[in-house]
């Protein structure tokens, strides 16, 4: 499974540089991003992701009770209901293409408009395979099979590689978009099909909306679907204005947003997982200084390892993004614009990162409501914030990025202090001083990274026409080298002792992998 993942993050990365190197950040690329804009929203609508999270355990418990019928009764409900839901909501989608673009991208001149609704017909059908591959791969987790489903991802993005090396020579960027489509069609459902018909699958057709299980799966989506509603709502909001700003802003914001995710889902994804157990465990005893400890203690942990990260990405972006990207029609001036939307999206990392953990704090409570409407408030906030920094600030893209990161920070600090005035208290002090002592050890080492890219951006810049990657991966190698030694370093020096923590934590989520 962790094979499998860190292959499928490797295929990504392979797969947005063959699209830069193909179309860089132009027309073409804007109308590519654009075409997922209508089948993000259904995903939105829809809560695949929430679908197949609660209907797991409920598909669970029915094995583990021998109710192996009952479990795939309910299995059938769902995937009819999906099915139907999902196939209107596809065959509204291609019918009013043109206008749910267009509202969808409201900035697009009615050209780009034009050219952008075929490739959304294309890539629409393909949430069709999400959505039922979804539940296809939640029987098999059930039964503890991870393989395949693991598998699933990986075929997606070779079917976007092959349709950005091969299909696009003779459909142009619509080849990106059927190797979508092929790709979710293979990896996604036949492969999911194949492999759950294996084990014992037993499919009628049926409706049993009344079903008590099924209705629990129903209930227990909703919470699930808003109280994540700010990550997703951010990405679509930003795709929204940016399609104001001309030919490449959407490419822009894409790209950057998906390498800020990367420490996200290393750090925030790994404390988050390793804490969660002893937190509800508290809980449920109603230990609140035991809770408040246990907080504080993942948000110090998070705070040490994703300050630094956030500043080394800061000074590094440009780095990243010429390894990453720059090649064929990606230019170095795309590299300068997408590092500047990166760094400003890089600096409310920290901020993501913790609200994981605060959250989970509630969710071990059993309170999904408030994180739920801080998190609705804060994306009412978010949206006239884009236009504000956009376009009064005339920041353009860059305020877009910014925006999200501010809306990061306001959802954590007001999470933060409600859960403080529940557990009445998160060790403030403690809090504080580790966070200033973070922090400027984060500080001097990105001066110590920044300082090594300037040598080397002097030292190397005659190579960089021809062996740009090789320069940029030696001064991305180097600086980062140096400046987490130094961070390290001052860690010792400063006595932080989240340095222990980190580790302790980081080797339990990998052990219980």
């Amino acid at each position: 499974m962790m094979t499998a993942v860190l292959a499928s993050r490797v295929l990504g990365l392979i797969r947005d540089a063959v699209i830069a190197s193909k179309f860089g950040q132009s027309f073409n690329s804007d109308i590519y991003f654009a075409a997922f804009s209508i089948p993000d929203l259904f995903s939105f609508l829809i809560t695949g992701g929430a679908l197949s999270a609660v209907f797991i355990p409920v598909f669970t418990e029915k094995l583990t009770q021998g109710k192996e019928e009952e479990a795939w009764h309910i299995f059938n409900s769902l995937v009819c209901v999906m099915v139907i839901g999902i196939t209107t909501l596809v065959i509204f989608g291609e019918i009013f293409a043109r206008p749910l673009v267009a509202i969808m991208n409201f900035g697009f001149t009615p050209y780009k408009i034009a050219q952008a609704t075929p490739l959304t017909r294309i890539v629409l059908p393909a949430q069709l395979c999400f959505f039922v591959g979804g539940l296809l791969m939640g029987t098999q987790y059930a039964r503890h099979q991870f393989l395949i489903p693991a598998l699933g991802p990986i075929i997606y993005n070779l079917g976007i590689i092959f349709g950005g090396v091969v299909l696009v020579r003779w459909f142009g960027v619509a080849g990106l978009c059927w190797g979508v489509l092929i790709g979710a069609i293979i990896g996604n459902l036949a492969l999911q099909l194949w492999a759950t018909i294996r084990n014992g699958m037993r499919f009628h057709f049926t409706l049993d909306l009344k079903h008590p299980d099924i209705k629990k799966v129903w209930l227990l989506m909703l919470p699930l679907l808003l109280g994540q509603a700010l990550p997703q709502v951010s990405i679509i909001v930003n795709k929204m204005f940016a399609s104001t700003l001309g030919n490449g802003p959407q490419s822009i914001l894409n790209r950057a947003n998906m390498i800020m995710q990367v420490p996200l889902g290393i750090f925030a994804q790994a404390i988050a997982v390793a804490i969660f157990p002893t937190l509800a465990t508290q809980a449920a005893l109603k230990r609140k200084d035991q809770m408040q400890s246990t907080t504080s203690l993942g948000i110090r942990a998070i705070f040490f390892l994703t300050i630094p990260a956030s500043v080394f990405m800061i000074v590094l972006s440009r780095s990243i993004i010429q390894l990453l990207l720059q090649h064929g029609q990606f230019t170095s001036m795309d590299s300068v614009d997408t590092a500047t939307a990166l760094s400003y999206y890089a600096i409310g990392i920290f901020a993501w990162s913790a609200q994981s953990i605060i959250a989970r704090t509630f969710y071990a409570m059993m309170d999904t409501i408030t994180p739920i409407i801080i998190g609705t408030i804060v994306t009412a906030v978010f949206v006239p914030m884009n236009w504000l920094f956009m376009k009064t600030l005339n920041m353009g893209y860059a305020g877009l990025a910014l925006a999200t990161t501010i809306a990061a920070v306001l959802n954590m600090i007001w999470l933060a202090e409600v859960l403080r005035r529940r557990l009445k208290g998160l060790e403030g002090r403690r809090l504080i001083q580790s966070t200033l002592k973070i922090t400027v050890s984060s500080l001097i080492a990105g001066s110590a990274a920044y300082g090594c890219r300037l040598l080397f951006d002097h030292r190397l810049h005659p190579l960089t026409t021809h062996h740009v990657k090789v320069v940029s991966g030696i001064t991305l190698l180097v600086s980062a080298g140096i400046g987490i030694a130094v961070y390290l370093l001052f860690a010792m020096i400063l006595k932080i002792e989240e340095l222990q923590v980190a580790i302790r934590l980081l080797r339990r989520k990998a052990l219980d992998n």
